[in-house]
């Protein structure tokens, strides 16, 4: 009997593989190319290419939880999962672009390419949420009943995620700075707002450990 979950999974594995990998790669080399001048600059440096590091690590990690249950053949997957390895694959080149030294102009090249990081990484984490909303489906008999509410969950702090970034591209968030500004010369808080992203991210997990030491 022919089953085609069984054919095509292993390549769109390797090629998720291959493109997070080089996505990854491309994100540590641009890292090595910009010789820092001072200490405070390595400190930003790495501290930048950790944001970005982590945002695709973790997006990876959820990705192949998700794709390891879902049908690769159906074209709603497949549809989706082309968008989002074209989306993961720019990424770098977008991070590559913003400029968190130098206070840049409304309409500069540093704030449209922080609108663009923006609108990818938002529009990755809406396409997680729509493979969620798949698995998370009662209809789809993908995973047992006491998993759907964890993967709803999943899916609603996807969703939230992926609000943050979009709100961000507002004028409004380059416009505005905080004291001190970033890193300590001045910066619009759009990027300040994407670190509010990261215990959102991680909310499953966090929840999932407070039940644990608490006995829920």
């Amino acid at each position: 009997m022919h089953q085609p979950d069984q054919r095509p999974r292993p390549r769109i594995e390797s090629l998720t593989d291959l493109v997070f990998g080089l996505a990854l790669s491309i994100g540590a080399i641009g890292l090595i190319s910009n010789r820092p001048k001072d200490p405070t600059t390595l400190a930003v440096s790495i501290a930048t290419f950790g944001f970005s590091f982590l945002i695709l690590i973790s997006i990876w990690f959820r990705y192949t939880e998700v794709m390891s249950v879902l049908r690769v053949e159906m074209t709603r997957t497949r549809a989706l999962n082309t968008i989002l390895l074209f989306l993961v694959a720019i990424e770098p080149y977008l991070f590559n672009l913003l400029d968190f030294n130098t206070p840049s102009p409304l309409f500069s090249l540093s704030d449209f390419a922080s609108v663009g990081f923006a609108i990818d990484l938002g529009s990755i984490y809406t396409i997680m949420a729509s493979l969620t909303n798949i698995l998370a489906s009662e209809e789809s008999g993908l995973v047992t009943p006491d998993l759907i509410k964890k993967y709803r969950r999943i899916q609603s702090l996807e969703i939230a995620t992926a609000l943050i970034f979009f709100v961000t591209t507002i004028p409004l968030f380059w416009i505005v700075s905080l004291p001190g500004g970033f890193p300590g010369s001045g910066g619009p808080i759009r990027y300040y707002t994407w670190l509010v992203t990261f215990p959102i991210i991680r909310g499953e997990n966090i929840l999932r450990r407070f039940k644990k030491k608490s006995g829920g």
